[in-house]
Parts: C-alpha cells; structure tokens; sequence
C-alpha cells in the first residue's frame, strides 16, 4: 500500500485525465524553477516579476480556456489546475494570469465582435497586449448597480467620465476592459493605452499582493469610437459573468497558498526542536497540521467538481460563490495557523506562510467579499435577496 501524499491526501490527482495532469505538472515546474526563486524578492520590492510573462504566455496560460486565436482550448479543470499551482507561487502571478484570461480577454470573445476578438485575443494569448478589468470604484466594490462611472453617446463615438479602483494590471495594461453606466443600462467598452483623457497610476504603499500590479484608472471625457462597444451585453450580465469565470480560478488557485504553507509548517515543525522533540512529533501541532489537511482536501473535492460542472455547462454562479466563500477562508486560515506553527520564525519573509496570508487578505475581500458569497448562497436557499 502506497503511503499518503501529503499534499493531495483523497489522491484528488487519480481524478485528473492525462491532459490535466500534464498541464499541472508543467505548471509546477514553472513555478518551482521560475517563480518560486524569485518571488519573495519580488514582494519584498514591490515588484511584479514583467520578465515572466513571456514564457508564462508560451505555455500557453493565457486564455486557456478559450477555443481559436491562438489560445490553448483547454477545459475549466485544466485552467483550475493552473491557477493552483501559480497561486502555489505568490497570488500576485495567479491574479495576473486570472485578469488577462477571465476578466479581459474572456469578455471579448464572450461579448465582441469578431473583429476585436481579431484583433485584441491572439496578441493578449502571446503576452503581446496586457488587459486590465475595470469595474470597482472608489466609493465600494460590493454594489456595481450604484456605478459612478458613465459614458454618453455624442455622434460616432462614446465619452466617458469617471474612475476605478484596485485594478490590477492597470498601469502595464494595453487595454482597459471599462464597465460604464449608459442610457441603456451598463456597457463594456475597451479603451486603449494612449487615450486622451484615460490615466492609470499605480497604487503604492501595499502590503498585500505586492508582486502584483494594482492602479486606479481615471476617465476625463475619454473618447471611445463605436467599433470599441462590447456589443454582445448590456446590465450587469456583463461584468458578473466574467467575474464567475475569475472566481472559479480563485477557488482553485487559494488552495495551491495553503498547500504552500501547510508543506512549510510540516517541514519546519520537524526541524524546530522544543523540550527535547520536534515540535511535530506534538499532539497539538500534529492536529493543527490534520486540520490544515482536512480543509484543504474539502477544497480540492470542491473546486474538482466545480469544474466537472462548469465543463458540462451545469454550473450555477451561487455554486461558483460557495466554493469562493470556502476555499480563500480555508487558505486564509492555513496561512494564518502555518505562520503561527512557525513561531518567530513566522512572520519572516524567508518562510512563504506570512507572504501567501498577506496576499489572501486581498484574495478574501476581492470579486466578491465573504460577506457578498454568504449572501448568494443564503438567497439560493431561501429565495430572498437580503441584499
């Protein structure tokens, strides 16, 4: 009988066909040989790691997901699988990989026209065009309906005023995927780079995905021709589909941090010695470790399934909700009680656990907070919006 895998404790791995573990193995290679030797160097600078994106978009990351123009047609498990083992790396790269492939170039192919899918997918699939998403402004992120941002027709073209913030990819992005409120409701309009008017500084200062880039961006009577209308939506269908696209790689991507720092606390505990024994070889460590284990497993079988359902074209957002709500508290926890395991020691960049529980204080309150996701889940079950 072969013994256990810590990391993968129900042998989630035995469900994957030989294309979805391949492309988890790649991917773990990636991070163990790319990623992980230069990440904390990366967060501890402030500095989203650009020189990556070039092999992250060779091996084909980038709108995995969807069929032609040169991206890779994989199915949802492989895209989870994905997410994991880059979040396994740091959330920043996860997220940037998640922007580009369900918030921007998803919306495209989803809602454009053949024309923008032509132009926009095949360079931003190559890492050649970066996106950002544009849809939480200053005053809140929990309520898109109360949206600030408008954009009026004037002849040919669509002018847009307003701001958002906490964009990431923002101030290295080609293209703006911008949600406004028109006369017909929400629009998606893609702005480019360069515009008259449309500016995306940086935010500074963080202490949470600091390898990630986060902007506001600002419109001042940006001028949008018709042929950049997402024609294909209007309301909020439009940004909270691709939002449940994000969020399913979310739910995969938290487990691969807590797996990162459950293998931290394990490995460390047999080495910190206190009263004569490995901290490991404890009672309380060794439970503190099978819970860890325990919620991570929950996760996986969680998010498999998810993605079985999301593959059948089963999946209903309230779903998509449940397993978010699930896994970033899961991963949030596991952080939290790996750098506590880890004593001192803990709170050093050296070890990954305070780095990957810095980082989830953003992945827990980002595309949808706790809160909202108990929200979805609970009107499922009672048929009322306590919104």
């Amino acid at each position: 009988m072969s013994s256990i895998d810590p990391m993968d404790f129900f042998d989630v791995r035995d469900q994957f066909s030989e294309e979805e573990m391949m492309v988890k193995d790649t991917v773990a290679r990636f991070t163990d040989e790319k990623i992980l030797p230069i990440i904390r160097e990366c967060f501890e600078e402030h500095r989203f790691p650009a020189e990556l994106v070039p092999e992250i978009a060779e091996l084909g990351l980038l709108g995995s997901s969807i069929d032609g123009f040169d991206c890779a047609g994989m199915n949802s498990v492989c895209y989870g699988l994905i997410c994991q083992e880059l979040e396994r790396g740091d959330s920043g790269i996860r997220s940037f990989v998640s922007v580009q492939s369900s918030l921007c170039m998803y919306p495209i192919y989803a809602y454009g026209t053949h024309e923008q899918r032509q132009r926009w997918l095949p360079p931003m699939a190559r890492g050649e065009a970066i996106g950002c998403f544009g849809l939480t402004e200053p005053h809140g992120g929990s309520d898109p309906s109360n949206m600030k941002t408008h954009a009026k027709k004037d002849g040919g073209d669509w002018v847009i005023n307003g701001s958002k913030m906490w964009i990431t990819n923002g101030s290295i992005a080609d293209l703006a995927i911008v949600w406004a409120m028109t006369d017909e409701g929400i629009r998606g309009f893609i702005i480019e780079k360069g515009t008259p008017g449309f500016e995306a500084p940086e935010i500074h200062r963080k202490f949470s995905l600091r390898a990630s880039v986060t902007s506001a961006l600002f419109f001042d009577n940006v001028r949008v021709p018709e042929e950049n209308v997402l024609p294909g939506v209007k309301g909020l269908k439009g940004p909270l589909s691709c939002l449940t696209q994000a969020r399913f790689g979310i739910t995969w991507g938290v487990i691969g941090a807590a797996q990162a720092c459950l293998k931290e606390a394990i490995d460390y505990s047999a080495d910190r010695e206190l009263f004569g024994r490995p901290t490991s070889h404890t009672q309380t460590v060794q439970r503190r470790l099978a819970e860890m284990s325990r919620r991570i497993t929950t996760a996986q079988l969680m998010s498999l399934q998810l993605g079985r359902l999301k593959d059948a074209n089963m999946v209903h957002p309230s779903q998509v909700s449940m397993a978010k709500w699930n896994n970033v508290r899961m991963a949030l926890d596991a952080a939290r009680d790996a750098r506590d395991i880890l004593g001192g020691a803990g709170i050093s960049a050296e070890y990954c656990p305070i780095r990957h529980m810095l980082n989830l204080e953003s992945v827990i309150t980002y595309e949808g907070t706790e809160t909202v996701h108990e929200l979805v889940v609970g009107k499922e079950l009672v048929g009322v919006s306590a919104f």
